[in-house]
């Protein structure tokens, strides 16, 4: 995959599900560093501490505590600064009203967990390859 000097921030609270993702970034051979927190209020004072590092993609639960990934959601894609970060969802949710919220506050991509490792590493190749798409001349 390409490399930026962005980080991948993981929004996840699942341990399981984190060693999933880790795993598939390493066998993809991303040099991206991996930010991890576990929930959408740590995930908004990273994406809004003016010091760090704007991730180039972030993979996002949606069921999670203090702020589940919708609200997150809501408050990124409204946000000048952030609203342009894609966001991939990884969630357990079968409520199809979570993927239309999710589609309609443009994500990028929804996938069902328990993360398929074959799966996640197609979706991180099919956005690989409109990364480098979108910067041809």
């Amino acid at each position: 995959m390409k490399v930026t000097n962005k980080p991948i921030l993981l929004v996840e609270d699942d341990r399981v599900d984190t060693m999933t993702v880790t795993r598939a970034l390493k066998e993809l051979q991303v040099k991206n560093t991996l930010v991890h927190v576990e929930n959408g209020e740590e995930a908004l004072d990273y994406l809004q501490d003016p010091t760090s590092n704007k991730p180039c993609i972030m993979l996002l639960d949606l069921n999670m505590p203090i702020m589940n990934g919708i609200e997150l959601l809501k408050v990124v894609k409204n946000d000048q600064q952030l609203k342009r970060i894609p966001v991939v969802v990884l969630t357990t949710s079968e409520e199809q009203q979570d993927k239309v919220n999710s589609f309609d506050l443009g994500i990028a991509g929804y996938m069902t967990k328990p993360v398929d490792y074959q799966q996640f590493i197609g979706i991180m190749r099919a956005i690989d390859a409109y990364w480098t798409m979108s910067e041809m001349p």
